[in-house]
């Protein structure tokens, strides 16, 4: 029997003041903590039950282990040396083991710090490990089947008594690898420039199925690849987005589909890509079809360093040189919405063809740290976010005019979470390139946000300030020159409402006078009242129609 043992940290929990609610008093829920305090602790031990014993896994042989991570160089005065390990292994969580048919163990080890991760095989008489595959960033171990999160196993498994898969960034890209125990023979089964975002062994273990962009970063397809490598079969045909649900007998596909500017319908085919794709539900209204919802070009225009960018383009029917434009900025900073198929952000989708049916161009971009186009562009907002990412958003505006032929002084931005934090950014730190902004449910101070996320991206503000200090709008809210408009929900559990009440202190100091501040009290981040997410893109929309146009 393996068991996990977890000693739980002291980190202080933050509290929600709750001012709307039945009994007439304020509550004070608790929440997260925030980044930085001190975290669970894990011990992962065997209990062999013939011997009536536990002992633990032995972790100080991972290779590495003891590696302090590069960024604290920096901090090191040059008068003394930098020493590059630590005297004690770094904290670990284990996942798993797996074990094969046979009784062999093999486990996926994270260190706490998420800058390495190992696949081990577990001698089960005695603890110890042997690494199998390192996988190490200096930024943050993450992708598709790795996962960026602590808590979270990466795909894992075996296919006989003598191999495993997993997947790994080693390329760049995530991709799934098979490597044999004994010999630790490691063999690609992908490779290229896409990533596989997701794979299942096939019952009979003789082949994978796999979600990928391969086609295109723009799309997902389901495929079927023999399990010791070959080509890989595409299943799927329409362009979109396919969520594929095997049968149990693996012999019909269900499918949720959908299209740029159609949502998500169930389907169901036969696991060939000619086989017809029947529709089984319509979900949307007539009223809702009767509209000629927009098709977004997809585009890509040229960074400051050279990166080719991806953008969804919404263009009004008669543009008109020197017209106004919206930057949208999604979210999640991880997350991907230049793409083919049906946006998680569809009631801004829906607000971008009102923006266009109204003569504004609109630019929607998969800024750095993006998700769906490699570890480089993932890991490219390390050590300070509103860097590249921002850039994206200032190289899309040139963009903008120099090709489509927007005014340069009639340009606005807004997003929400990440997008509103990005929003804030572009206004304080890049005057003028932006008429207005509208900042929703955005992070103003990264040090005030939670653990798993943020340490990924910027460390802890107690080891690496200056990446906290150059990350937080908080600090750059003097280059404030041009129309803000703040939206947050004061039960925000992720975003806390006090980050932007000490963000609107700081803007009081400043006597800066071309801001508004427009609360929500039952909101919470993820709006849920009709008559609230109303009332938000009623005053952004408003503010646009009277600084842009």
């Amino acid at each position: 029997m393996v068991y996990r043992l977890q000693s739980n940290g002291t980190a202080n929990p933050t509290k929600v003041p709750n001012f709307v609610t039945e009994s007439g008093f304020v509550e004070f829920p608790n929440a997260r903590a925030k980044v930085g305090g001190p975290q669970d602790r894990y011990q992962t031990f065997i209990y062999d039950r013939q011997r009536d014993t536990s002992y633990a896994l032995q972790l100080d042989s991972l290779p590495g282990v003891y590696d302090k991570p590069a960024f604290l160089k920096e901090y090191q005065p040059d008068s003394i040396p930098f020493v590059v390990r630590y005297d004690a292994p770094r904290s670990v969580v284990v996942h798993g083991p797996y074990f094969s048919e046979d009784g062999k163990a093999v486990a996926e080890v994270k260190a706490l710090d998420n800058k390495d991760r190992w696949i081990v095989q577990i001698d089960l008489t005695s603890g110890e490990l042997t690494a199998l595959d390192r996988q190490h960033d200096d930024a943050w171990v993450g992708g598709p089947g790795i996962s960026g999160w602590n808590l979270m196993p990466g795909k894992l498994g075996w296919i006989d008594n003598q191999t495993i898969y997993f997947q790994s960034e080693e390329t760049g890209y995530s991709h799934l690898y098979l490597l044999e125990v004994a010999t630790e023979k490691k063999t690609a089964l992908t490779s290229g420039p896409f990533e596989i975002i997701e794979a299942e062994l096939s019952h009979d273990k003789k082949s994978f199925f796999l979600t990928s962009n391969k086609e295109s970063p723009h799309e997902r397809h389901f495929y079927r690849l023999p399990v010791h490598g070959g080509m890989m079969e595409r299943l799927t045909k329409e362009p979109g987005s396919h969520q594929v649900t095997l049968s149990p007998d693996e012999k019909n596909m269900a499918i949720l589909y959908s299209y740029s500017n159609k949502p998500w319908e169930l389907y169901v085919k036969a696991p060939s890509f000619n086989s017809p794709l029947r529709q089984l539900t319509t979900s949307t209204t007539d009223a809702f079809r009767a509209y000629a919802w927009r098709e977004p070009q997809i585009v890509h225009f040229t960074a400051r360093d050279g990166v080719q960018v991806p953008a969804r383009l919404y263009r009004p029917e008669h543009a008109r040189e020197g017209g106004p434009a919206v930057i949208f900025v999604h979210g999640a900073g991880y997350l991907q919405n230049v793409h083919r198929w049906w946006s998680t952000y569809y009631r801004e989708y829906m607000f971008h063809n009102i923006l266009a049916d109204n003569g504004y161009t609109v630019l929607d971009i998969d800024y750095r740290a993006s998700e769906g186009y490699g570890r480089d562009w993932r890991t490219a907002i390390y050590r300070h976010m509103g860097g590249k990412d921002l850039e994206d958003q200032l190289d899309g505006a040139a963009y903008l005019v120099e090709k489509q032929g927007v005014g340069s002084g009639r340009i606005g931005i807004y997003g929400g979470s990440y997008g509103g934090f990005i929003t804030l950014m572009a206004l304080f730190t890049s005057p003028g390139t932006f008429k207005c902004g509208a900042a929703l449910r955005s992070v103003t101070d990264w040090a005030h946000y939670n653990h798993p996320y943020t340490a990924n991206i910027l460390n802890t503000p107690e080891e690496d300030s200056i990446a906290y200090r150059l990350s937080s709008p908080i600090y750059h809210a003097e280059g404030l020159q041009d129309r803000l408009l703040i939206l947050h929900g004061m039960v925000d559990d992720n975003v806390q409402f006090q980050d932007v009440v000490r963000l609107a202190q700081r803007l009081i100091e400043l006597r800066k006078e071309d801001w508004e501040f427009a609360v929500f009290p039952v909101e919470a981040h993820g709006f849920v009242e009709p008559s609230s997410w109303a009332d938000e893109y009623r005053r952004i929309y408003r503010m646009m129609e009277e600084e842009l146009k």
